[in-house]
């Protein structure tokens, strides 16, 4: 089904990206530090397993943590490929994340059914009832797109079904207004 309000979608989007726009970057030592994982029950494939990837399965209220990064889940699916990057699958009620801006004393929250995190190209995807949320400023869609190193979001409603047709599948997002500098520090 085609977006019949398209362009309109993509000024939002492209005036959501200018004001949501500052750097925001996850906490940089966070990548250097060790992964703690709890959970009611664990599978891990031994080490020497020969193949693509090595699979750990968490269930029953897990919680991730590596340095200021906190993901909590019902269930938690972790692969590890041979170079040794870390790729995290986790379900729940609602995934939660949460993760320290570098540089600033300020938090990225997200929230969603489904959340992929990809440790090699430091990206999290959250899918169904996704929400995202830096200070004051929030988003939330179906799906949400977050690169952590580059700041940048794709956020998408549900496309809606013909049986669907009453029910609200939109693009939401609050910007907080920023502080703006007086005419007399600007020279003006």
């Amino acid at each position: 089904m085609a977006w019949p309000n398209r362009a309109i979608f993509s000024s939002f989007l492209g005036l959501f990206l200018i004001f949501f726009s500052s750097i925001v970057l996850a906490e940089r030592a966070d990548r250097d530090k060790p992964i703690h994982l709890e959970a009611d029950h664990a599978t891990v494939e031994d080490y020497k397993r020969k193949g693509e990837f090595r699979t750990s399965i968490f269930t029953g209220n897990v919680v991730l943590t590596q340095g200021t990064l906190v993901l909590r889940a019902d269930k938690v699916i972790m692969k590890e490929d041979a170079a040794g990057y870390r790729y995290a699958t986790a379900y729940g009620d609602l995934v939660s994340y949460r993760q320290k801006r570098d540089g600033v004393n300020e938090y990225v929250e997200a929230w969603s059914k489904r959340a992929e995190y990809d440790d090699k190209t430091d990206k999290i995807e959250l899918f169904g009832s996704a929400r995202l949320k830096r200070g004051a400023d929030e988003v939330e869609g179906d799906y949400i797109s977050y690169d952590i190193a580059s700041d940048f979001f794709q956020v998408s409603g549900r496309q809606q079904s013909e049986n669907d047709k009453n029910s609200d599948h939109r693009v939401r997002a609050v910007i907080q207004p920023k502080a703006k500098q007086s005419d007399t520090e600007t020279g003006k």
